[in-house]
């Protein structure tokens, strides 16, 4: 499920096909993850999760692994 609402969130945000959102997917990678759209990507997170990303996090999360680990500091569980 969380794992679904992720992925869905880096589509929406980045402008991507899901195809893309793999745990190899890094920041900057694509022309479509700038730091513009990594700011859109945090709010999504927020907003979708409920939650509130540190500054430390947000600097962190380079990856989509890394956002899945992140997250789960927050008691967000993937499979």
């Amino acid at each position: 499920m969380n794992n679904q609402k992720l992925q869905s969130v880096f589509t929406e945000a980045l402008g991507i096909d899901a195809s893309q959102v793999v745990d190899d997917l890094t920041y900057n990678s694509i022309p479509e993850w700038d730091s513009i759209a990594h700011m859109a990507l945090v709010a999504e997170i927020d907003d979708q999760f409920d939650i509130m990303l540190d500054t430390d996090d947000v600097l962190d999360m380079s990856s989509y692994a890394k956002a899945k680990e992140i997250l789960s500091k927050y008691d967000i569980e993937f499979e």
